[in-house]
C-alpha cells in the first residue's frame, strides 16, 4: 500500500522490492499509471524520506494533493510510504562542498571548525567583505545597488554581533561561512555573489591582519601607558638611592630611579619593534584569490586604501596567501617583551624578599598563603615570570607549524591563529598587570640606603687615585689592597683613615674622606644615561619626548 501526502509541489518516490533502501523518482506525466499527479504539481525538488513497510496485495491506494485526494492501484511489488520533508529548515550547504557526495565524520566536523576561536574576529570580517563588495561594484561584477545592499546586509550582521543575538548554528564551520550565511538569509540569493573571485586563503589572512592591526595597537597604548608610569615614578622619585647589583653581588651606588628607567629603556625597545612589525602586517592579500590572483580585475590599491592597509599590496599572490611571518613576529615580540617584563618582575621579587624588603606590592596585586597568616605574596609578578616562560613555548609552536608547509595555503596555518591570540592575549594581561603593579608599588627609601655599603665605593677609591694621575690597573689593585686591609680589621672600608689609606699609596690626602658619600659617588656617573641626578633628568625628558612623538 502506498500512501503519499504532497502540500507543496514535490516530486514522488518509489522503492520496489528487489531495491528497498534505493529510492527511484516515478515520472509525473500529465496522466502517471500510478499517482494521477499532475507535472505541475511535482515539479520542486524537495528531499523526500522513504519507510518501508510490510508488503500487502494489489489494492488502491490514496494520495493526497492540496485538498484533493486521488484514489489508485498499487502494483503487489510497490510498498513505501513517501513523505516530503520539512523545508523550514534545510541543510546548510559548505562553502566547499558541491563536488562531495559522502558525509562528514562529526568528529571531522568538530577537528576541522576554526569558529570558536576565529569568531573573535568578526568585525574584521565583516569589514574586509565590506570592502570586497565596493571593490566587485567597482570592477563591474556588481551593480552599485547590489553592492549597496550586500554592504548593508553586513551592517546588520556586525549588528547582531555586537548585540550578541547572532546565532551560529550547524555547519559554520568558520566566522566566514557564519557570516556570509547569514547575509543571504538576510538579503537572499544576492548573498552568493560576495564570494565572486575571492577565496577563504585571502580572505582568512585579511582578516587576521586586520584584527593584528587593532590588537598591536592596543597593545602599544597599554605599553605605552607602562613606560609613562615608569617615567613619572623616576622624576618624583629621582632622589633615591640604592644598591645596583650585578651577579646579584652589590656594585656601585645608583638612583631607584636609574634602576626604574633601565627597564624602561627596554620596554622602549619593544614599542620600537611592535611599530617596525605593524607595515609588513598592513599589506594586503586580499584579491589574491586561492593563489593565482583574481580574474575579475579588483582594484587592489583601492581595497588597501579602503582597509587602511598602509604597507601597501602583497606583491605575489602565492607569498600573499602563505605569508604567516607577520604571525611569528608578533609572537615573538610578545615574547621578547614577555622576558624583558619577566627580568623586571625578577627583580622585584628579590627587592620584596625579606633580605631586602625594598619595595612591597599593594594588596591590589598580591596573595595571601591558606596557612601562613603573616605571608603576603607577589603573585602577579610571578605569574608575569611564568607566563614569560610559557610565551616562549609559542614562537617554537609557531616556527614548527610553518617550516614542513608547502608554497601556498595550507590547513596548518589554522594552528598559528591560536598561537596568536594566546600571545596577544597574554601580552596585553602582562602589560596592564605590570602597569598596575608599577603604579601602586611602594618602596623603603631608607631600606634601599640601609642596603648601600662602603665596599661598594671601592671603584671610587681607585678612582680617587685615577684624578691624580695613576694608571688605573694600578689603582685598581691599590684598591683591591684597602678592602683586603678593611677587611683584615673587621671593618668597614669607610672606616679606615687617610692614613691608613696612604700606608698603600702616597697620594691619598685628607680629602679622600669625600669618596665615601653615596649621593656623591652617584653624581659622578654624569655622562648620557648615567646615574647622576642631571642624567636621570634627561633620560626621563627624552623618555617622555618618544611617547609624545609616537602618542598612539
Amino acid at each position: 500500500s502506498i500512501t503519499a501526502r504532497i502540500d507543496r509541489p514535490h516530486p514522488v518516490f518509489l522503492a520496489t522490492r528487489n531495491t528497498p533502501t534505493r529510492l527511484r523518482p516515478v515520472r509525473t506525466s500529465p496522466n502517471h499509471p500510478v499517482t494521477g499527479v499532475s507535472r505541475s504539481a511535482t515539479m520542486a525538488a524537495l528531499t523526500c524520506t522513504a519507510q518501508i513497510v510490510p508488503s500487502l496485495p494489489r489494492q488502491a491506494a490514496s494520495v493526497r494533493v492540496g485538498s484533493r485526494a486521488r484514489s489508485v492501484s498499487a502494483p503487489r511489488s510497490l510498498r513505501c510510504m513517501a513523505t516530503a520533508a520539512p523545508t523550514d529548515t534545510p541543510a546548510a550547504k559548505k562553502l566547499w562542498g558541491g563536488r562531495f557526495t559522502g558525509a562528514t565524520d562529526p568528529l571531522m566536523e568538530k577537528f576541522n571548525e576554526s569558529l570558536p576561536f576565529d569568531k573573535r574576529m568578526w568585525a574584521e570580517d565583516i569589514r574586509g567583505s565590506q570592502a570586497y563588495a565596493k571593490a566587485l561594484a567597482k570592477a563591474g561584477v556588481l551593480t552599485d545597488e547590489e553592492a549597496a545592499t550586500i554592504v548593508e546586509g553586513l551592517a546588520r550582521v556586525a549588528g547582531e554581533w555586537e548585540a550578541g543575538t547572532f546565532r551560529i548554528v550547524a555547519g559554520d564551520e568558520d566566522i566566514h561561512t557564519a557570516n556570509e550565511r547569514r547575509l543571504s538569509e538576510l538579503i537572499g540569493a544576492l548573498g552568493g555573489k560576495l564570494h565572486t573571485g575571492r577565496s577563504r586563503n585571502d580572505q582568512c589572512v585579511t582578516d587576521t591582519r586586520l584584527w593584528l592591526l587593532g590588537a598591536l595597537g592596543r597593545v602599544r597604548a597599554s605599553l605605552h601607558a607602562l613606560i609613562a608610569a615608569a617615567a613619572d615614578r623616576a622624576a618624583a622619585e629621582a632622589d633615591v638611592l640604592m644598591p645596583g647589583y650585578t651577579h646579584l653581588q652589590p656594585a656601585q651606588t645608583v638612583r631607584w630611579s636609574h634602576w626604574l628607567l633601565s627597564h624602561a629603556a627596554a620596554w622602549q625597545r619593544d614599542d620600537q619593534r611592535l611599530a617596525g612589525l605593524l607595515p609588513r602586517v598592513a599589506t594586503l592579500p586580499l584579491g589574491s584569490g586561492a593563489l593565482a590572483g583574481n580574474p575579475f580585475g579588483v582594484d587592489r590599491q583601492f581595497l588597501a586604501r579602503e582597509l587602511g592597509f598602509h604597507g601597501g599590496v602583497c606583491p605575489n599572490s602565492m607569498d600573499a596567501v602563505s605569508d604567516r611571518d607577520f604571525v611569528a613576529e608578533t609572537i615573538f615580540t610578545a615574547s621578547l617583551h614577555l622576558v624583558h617584563l619577566s627580568r623586571w618582575a625578577e627583580d622585584l621579587i628579590i627587592y620584596s624578599s625579606g633580605p631586602y624588603r625594598f619595595v612591597q606590592c599593594s594588596d591590589a596585586y598580591a596573595t595571601g598563603s591558606s596557612l601562613m597568616p603573616q605571608k603576603k605574596n607577589p603573585d602577579a609578578l610571578e605569574l608575569i615570570r611564568g607566563k614569560g616562560g610559557r610565551s616562549i613555548g609559542g614562537v617554537t609552536s609557531m616556527l614548527a607549524v610553518l617550516k614542513g608547509t608547502p608554497t601556498t595555503y595550507n590547513k596548518d596555518f589554522q594552528e598559528s591563529w591560536e598561537l596568536m591570540f594566546d600571545a596577544v592575549d597574554t601580552l596585553h594581561d602582562c602589560v596592564r598587570i605590570a602597569t598596575g603593579v608599577l603604579s601602586t608599588l611602594r618602596i623603603d627609601p631608607e631600606a634601599m640606603r640601609r642596603g648601600l655599603s662602603a665596599d661598594m665605593l671601592a671603584t671610587d677609591l681607585a678612582e680617587y687615585l685615577v684624578r691624580r694621575g695613576v694608571p688605573f690597573r694600578e689603582t685598581h689593585h691599590i684598591s683591591g689592597a684597602a678592602v683586603k686591609m678593611a677587611e683584615d680589621r673587621g671593618c668597614a672600608l669607610s672606616d679606615l683613615t687617610p692614613a691608613d689609606l696612604r700606608t698603600i699609596h702616597p697620594l691619598f690626602d685628607d680629602d679622600v674622606a669625600e669618596v665615601w658619600d653615596f649621593a656623591r659617588s652617584a653624581d659622578t656617573r654624569d655622562t648620557e644615561g648615567g646615574a647622576s641626578h642631571r642624567s636621570v633628568a634627561e633620560q626621563i625628558s627624552k623618555l617622555r619626548a618618544y611617547l609624545e612623538q609616537n602618542a598612539v
